[in-house]
């Protein structure tokens, strides 16, 4: 049995006791990382949970966060702060306090090592002396442990299962494995399923470790056949997991230069520097993203930024500032495969909305622009139906950008300023002379072509144009009051 007192005993991993001494039998049962400021829903008991601190704000945090271990029956928390400094006094207390052993991670040491070295003792407890069975498991950790990488293992699992295996992240990407026909579907059958593991058109469907809990963030473990009770199966979706935390772990070291350089997109400084320190060049076009989730969880908008990104191109940077999540990346034809890679989360969405919005390319000295212009198209995404909306820059005119950037509240008010005596006639009277004004303006003034739309004479659309005009004091011969009410029409 793997406790507590097993893992400070494990020389490679270096931890160190803080508090806790009386509670080192504790076994652990599982792992799990975390950085919700309350993470109490996802955890069942035996735990060592695995945490970097990016919720600690003030004392209040610790207390909360260490209350929620206390109460799901946790085996330990292992701690590393993020500024590479001391752990928070407040956290060492209330770790005391609860009665939560409470382990120093060294700085230089990864959350991903911690989790390899779990996993494969809590396998090797799983798996006994089985036999034939032990020699298979064996040979699947064998890979992990000589640090074969993620293909490699899902071809080993494949050769022990005599069975193809892929792995797919849920925006359909195939992270691992052969080509597959129709992955997308396998994603939308493992998003909507009651229960897993499940076995739909020929394959069984094993979720690999969600990030944050979410099915959305998940990873995908896809064996041919009817692979449901095999434990090789299991401990293969088991250590995919390892890999993947690896994969995690590597885009939190490239994202830390994340936060900074974006805050300073946004602030207009000049980040040239910072871009040719993360190994870009800094006169390469980039782009900008921009993105939010309707329930405001920004932790899973970044994960679901990063595997949106991850499948269509290979380098980028994602960090949220405030409530929007942002992501930098070199200039490319990935729009459609964000919008493809999005369409296929969306029986997982339910109720939530995901918003994207995409910059033109830019240079370096660009990019606060760009910021704005991803962040307005985001914006205009909102005035558009769907789950998952994803609008860039190239696809929409000026006007509709300019009036993107303008609160809701204000774009009614100009409409109604402009357009109010109309407004109020179609009212009273039933008719429809904004609808006339907006199929006029959009011919560009000309009286044929907007009679031939509207299915009327010239001369009664002359009439209704001519009521308008009554109505609001206005000369429509004149470009600046055409210009006006067009885009008072839009901001409806």
């Amino acid at each position: 049995m793997l406790l507590v007192r097993s893992l400070l005993g494990m020389p490679e991993l270096r931890l160190r006791l803080v508090v806790g001494a009386e509670s080192l039998d504790r076994p652990v049962t599982r792992l799990y990382g975390t950085e919700l400021p309350d993470p109490a829903r996802y955890l069942s008991g035996g735990e060592l949970v695995l945490s970097g601190l990016l919720w600690h704000r003030s004392a209040a945090d610790c207390e909360k966060f260490v209350t929620s271990l206390a109460a799901a029956g946790v085996a330990a928390l292992a701690a590393s702060p993020p500024d590479a400094g001391e752990l928070p006094a407040a956290l060492v207390e209330a770790c005391e306090r609860h009665g939560v052993p409470l382990l120093a991670v060294p700085v230089d040491l990864s959350f991903a090592a911690i989790t390899e070295r779990v996993v494969l003792e809590l396998a090797a407890e799983r798996v006994g002396d089985a036999g034939a069975l032990l020699g298979r498991h064996r040979r699947l950790l064998t890979v992990v442990a000589d640090g074969g990488g993620l293909s490699e293992l899902v071809a080993a699992g494949a050769a022990e299962l005599d069975a193809p295996c892929w792995v797919l992240s849920c925006t359909g990407h195939v992270v691992a494995g052969p080509e597959l026909p129709e992955p997308a579907a396998l994603v939308r059958e493992f998003l909507v399923a009651d229960r897993l593991p499940r076995v739909v058109r020929g394959t069984t469907l094993l979720p690999v470790s969600a990030r944050g809990g979410s099915r959305l963030t998940s990873w995908i473990l896809v064996v041919s056949g009817d692979r449901a009770q095999d434990e090789v199966a299991a401990e293969l979706a088991s250590l995919v997991g390892v890999e993947r935390a690896r994969v995690v772990q590597g885009r939190e070291i490239e994202n830390r230069a994340a936060g900074p350089l974006l805050r300073q997109v946004l602030a207009g400084g000049d980040v040239a520097a910072r871009i040719a320190a993360v190994g870009w060049d800094p006169d390469a076009p980039l782009r900008v993203l921009a993105a939010s989730m309707s329930d405001g969880q920004v932790e899973q908008a970044v994960a679901l930024v990063e595997e949106v990104l991850a499948a269509v191109t290979s380098t980028f940077l994602v960090a949220a500032v405030g409530a929007e999540v942002y992501a930098l990346a070199p200039s490319g034809s990935w729009t459609d495969g964000v919008r493809s890679a999005l369409r296929t989360l969306e029986p997982g969405l339910r109720s939530t909305r995901v918003l994207v919005g995409i910059s033109s390319p830019v240079g370096h000295a660009g990019l606060r622009g760009a910021a704005e212009e991803a962040s307005h198209a985001r914006r205009l995404g909102e005035r558009r139906t769907g789950r998952t909306c994803v609008v860039a820059g190239e696809e929409i005119a000026l006007h509709q950008l300019l009036l993107a950037g303008v609160p809701e509240e204000l774009r009614r008010s100009l409409r109604r300023r402009l357009l109010g005596p109309v407004l109020d006639y179609d009212a009273v009277h039933g008719s429809d002379l904004v609808g006339t004004l907006r199929v006029f303006l959009d011919c560009s003034g000309s009286w044929t072509t907007a009679a031939a739309r509207l299915h009327v004479h010239v001369n009664t659309l002359r009439y209704r144009v001519g009521r308008v005009e009554d109505l609001l004091g206005v000369d429509l011969s004149e470009f600046t009051e055409r210009v006006d009410l067009y885009l008072a029409l839009q901001a409806g």
